[in-house]
Formats: structure tokens, C-alpha cells, sequence
């Protein structure tokens, strides 16, 4: 079954400008300093209402943290203006917890930024639909389980979370029908050992009962910093015989994205990889909820890799600046790849990246 998304590849392709800038900058920090995100992370909120056995951030403390509508007014428009191309809104806790976050999405759209959520969905501000929904280009809901007894296991919460989740995407959905809205809405989850065996009621309930557009079935992947190790070593060879059957019910309307390709990873290992990260800090970023802006987001509290507040600068200044170029050196002449995680989230366009940089494919010429 096609991955219409393509989730589990990138599509870093269809914004050739910013790819030869790049590639054209190579080393030169005068002329990489200029080449800014195409798509960023961004918490709006530090809390969460979860925690989630798997979160790869409870490192950080779920602070009840917040980023400042009125700084968010001011450094949006300048983001979108140098270049920034979408916004997820996600990160150290729910973004749908902040009180003002429907406004945060017309602003980021108002800006000529895409907008998007990953939220477990348990919580649903008042204004959320009318506001958020025709601004933004995609939801994606966290869903572990097919029961609410095993939600509430994983995500530690109460049974009624995983009902209430399932009644906000229901709204959704209905809201989009009635208003006419072209959003995606989507579910994910983790495989794990606790719900393999549910995926099948989690298909149903998200094709059939709440008419969700697909569900993405993926692996955990090991945060190099996080607090929890209990999936740590997964052996995904026990799961790649559910692809077939689960895949299997997909429908003209609904998709099953089983991420067999990002589970191999798991099983090859990091030997056939590159060994650069072209990605970082050049093409993505990551606003924490205090209003720091990192270059990965699997280096959040790592101070290397904090390039400025935008409490307290704008982002050009942030991105052009002494900390981003000491980040800039320090990944290129020390950052040593093997010890990031087999899942990052820039993986694939990390690898685009490297076969044009190293120019290794065969009989290149021949389009």
C-alpha cells in the first residue's frame, strides 16, 4: 500500500532552491548562516496531562512552561519571511494544554507558515475548530492501544482519556465535513509488546468509528537522554509478519502506514550509514517551550546545540549567530553519528543529502 504521505520518507526534493544553497555552501559559514529552516518543531507548552511509559522527553520535567503569544505574534511573521515553510506544533508536553494555542495557528498561517499538531487529543480548547482547524494542514493524534484499559497503561492516565480522545477527533471530523476544510486528520502509534495485539481494534476504531484519514504503525526508537529504557533493544523481527494483514485494511479512504522500513533500521544497525548530519543546523530547528531554539531536538538541555532565546532575540539574530556557527563547526567536525538515534526524525533527508554531497550513485548522469 502507497504511503500518500510519505511519512516515512522526506520531501526535501521539492524545494530544490533551498537544497543548492546548501549543498553550494558546504563548509563556508558566510554563506551558510543564510540558509534557514524549511520546517520546525515548536512546543507550545511544557506540561503534559500524560506520561506516557515510551516519552522520549520526560528528561526534561513536563515544566509548566509557555511560550508568550505576544512574542509569538512578533517572531512569526519574521520567521516566515526568512524562509520558514511549516511549523509542528508538539514537543516537551501538549500543545493543546496552552490556552491561546488556536490563535498561535492563525498567526503561524497568517505568517505564510503550515501549520500542523501531533497531540494526544484528550484535550480540546473551546475555540480549537472554528480557528485552528481551517488554518491548519494536518493532525495527528498519539494513540498506543485499541482498549482503554491498555491506553491507560501506556499513556498512565485514566480509562476515559482514551474516550475522550476518540469523541475530540469524532468533532473533527464532523467539523471538517460540515465546514468543508481540507485537513488531514491522522492517528499514530508505537508498536510495543503491550498492544501488538490490538492493532487490529485500533485500525477498526480509527477507519471505522472516527473515520480518521490513516494510522501510522511505527517503532520506538531510543532517546539518547531520556529517563525510561523499558523498550530499549525491541526486537521489530517478531512484528514485520503483521505488516501484511494490517496493511490489508486499508480502504480507498483510510490508510495503514506500517513503518516496516524504519523498524529494519532498528534490526541493520547504524553501519550503513553517513557520516555527517547535513540536516542540522541548516534545515530544521526546534522551539522549546521556555523560548529556546535548538538545532535538534535530540539534543534539547545539550547547551552546544542552544542557539539563542526568542524571548529575548529575533530569530534572524538567533540563526545568524556566533552560537549557531560554534553548533555549525562542532557537527561537522565532531558529532559523531553513530551515537544518534536510528529514528531521526531527519534520517532520510540526511541520506538525499549525502548521496548528492558524496555523489556516490552509479551512472548518475543517465536521468
Amino acid at each position: 500500500m502507497t504511503d500518500n504521505y510519505n511519512i516515512d520518507g522526506h520531501k526535501l526534493h521539492y524545494h530544490p532552491q533551498r537544497v543548492v544553497q546548501l549543498i553550494d555552501a558546504q563548509n563556508d559559514w558566510s554563506k551558510t548562516k543564510k540558509v534557514y529552516p524549511i520546517y520546525m518543531e515548536v512546543s507550545p507548552i511544557g506540561a503534559c496531562n500524560h506520561r506516557c511509559s515510551f516519552c522520549a522527553v520526560d528528561y526534561i520535567g513536563y515544566n509548566p512552561v509557555r511560550l508568550d503569544l505576544e512574542v509569538m505574534r512578533d517572531r512569526l511573521p519574521e520567521m516566515g519571511k526568512l524562509g520558514v515553510k511549516s511549523i509542528m506544533y508538539a514537543g516537551e508536553g501538549e500543545p493543546l494544554l496552552h490556552k491561546q494555542i488556536a490563535e498561535v495557528a492563525e498567526i503561524t498561517k497568517q505568517s505564510g507558515i503550515d501549520v500542523s499538531f501531533t497531540t494526544n487529543a484528550t484535550v480540546l480548547p473551546k475555540d480549537f475548530l472554528e480557528r485552528a482547524l481551517p488554518n491548519t494542514s494536518w493532525i495527528k493524534a498519539s494513540i498506543n492501544a485499541g482498549t482503554a484499559k491498555t491506553y491507560s497503561e501506556i499513556h498512565k492516565t485514566k480509562e476515559e482519556d482514551f474516550y475522550k480522545a476518540v469523541d475530540h477527533l469524532k468533532q473533527m471530523v464532523e467539523y471538517r465535513k460540515t465546514h468543508n476544510i481540507k485537513i488531514t486528520l491522522g492517528a499514530q502509534s508505537l508498536l510495543l509488546p503491550e498492544n501488538f495485539s490490538e492493532m487490529e481494534k485500533l485500525i477498526k476504531l480509527c477507519r471505522d468509528e472516527i473515520g480518521l484519514d490513516y494510522l501510522v504503525i511505527k517503532p520506538y526508537s531510543q532517546h539518547m537522554f531520556s529517563d525510561t529504557h523499558v523498550y530499549e533493544g525491541i526486537d521489530y523481527n517478531e512484528f514485520f509478519n503483521l505488516r501484511d494483514k494490517l496493511v490489508e485494511m486499508s480502504i480507498e479512504t483510510f490508510k495503514v502506514i506500517f513503518r516496516d522500513e524504519t523498524m529494519k533500521k532498528h534490526t541493520k544497525g547504524n553501519d550503513q550509514r553517513y557520516q555527517k548530519c547535513h540536516a542540522t543546523p541548516n534545515l530544521w530547528a526546534y522551539i522549546m517551550a521556555d523560548g529556546r531554539v535548538f538545532s535538534c531536538s535530540a539534543f534539547l538541555l545539550d547547551n552546544r546545540f542552544d542557539l539563542g532565546n526568542i524571548n529575548e532575540y529575533g530569530f534572524k539574530e538567533i540563526w545568524e549567530s556566533k552560537k549557531r556557527e560554534k553548533n555549525f563547526k562542532l557537527v561537522n567536525d565532531e558529532l559523531n553519528i553513530s551515537e544518534c538515534r536510528v529514528n531521526c526524525r531527519m534520517d532520510k533527508v540526511n541520506r538525499y543529502l549525502d548521496s548528492i554531497a558524496v555523489g556516490n550513485i552509479s551512472h548518475v548522469n543517465f536521468i
